[in-house]
């Protein structure tokens, strides 16, 4: 398993680069203990957490040090503060949105009969993609596209992706089998992190190029 990076630290909070296929926190079972939080409280014993990545998914992820940092960051978090956006490479050539940037809003919902799965579902919560492409790859019928989520569900991105009809490239939850086979990975990756310093109050931007 990679080992992660730190990408930014100071007394009151810490920037990670996460590699793809590593917990963000611990799971159920013996088997799910190793995580980047583990990790890196192995180092950093007050390191907290303030949101997390799939575990398929890679890059940007910040953590707390202390819970006066770890409250204002999950605060930012909530109020919608903290601006993130990431790189995916999806299956088919998508076409662009009539203005620069697309919006996919459409609400999301746990699939409890088979969970950890989400779907599209009127009953679901209001969940907002804003999305744009980047590049088509004619050769290999696929699409890299910037993705900005403007709220946080879990497998926001993926699920609205499969939504469109064009999957990440890699993705074993809501993938073809078509799509999965043209990646050994999920090719999702965290680029970029805006976030304002808890303690100094200073404009932050983090960016970290996508490994694929």
């Amino acid at each position: 398993m990679p080992e992660f990076s730190v990408v930014y630290a100071d007394e009151t909070l810490l920037v990670l680069d996460k590699p793809a296929g590593l917990l963000s926190v611990p799971g159920k079972g013996e088997d799910k203990q190793d995580c980047l939080s583990s990790r890196v409280q192995q180092h950093h014993v007050d390191a907290r957490v303030v949101h997390r990545l799939d575990m398929a998914t890679s890059g940007l992820l910040v953590m707390a040090l202390g819970a006066s940092a770890q409250r204002t960051l999950n605060d930012a978090f909530a109020n919608r503060e903290v601006h993130k956006r990431y790189v995916a490479v999806t299956d088919g050539l998508l076409a662009s949105p009539g203005a620069d940037w697309g919006v996919i809003d459409l609400p999301i919902l746990l699939d409890w009969p088979n969970r950890p799965r989400r779907i599209i579902d009127p009953q679901g919560k209001p969940s907002c993609t804003r999305w744009r492409v980047l590049k088509h790859n004619p050769t290999e019928v696929t699409t890299r596209l910037e993705l900005e989520p403007v709220t946080g569900r879990s497998h926001q991105l993926r699920v609205h992706l499969q939504a469109l009809q064009h999957p990440i490239l890699g993705d074993t939850l809501y993938g073809s089998p078509t799509s999965h086979a043209k990646a050994g990975r999920l090719l999702l990756h965290a680029t970029r992190l805006e976030l304002t310093h808890p303690v100094s109050r200073q404009a932050m931007v983090f960016l970290s190029d996508p490994p694929f």
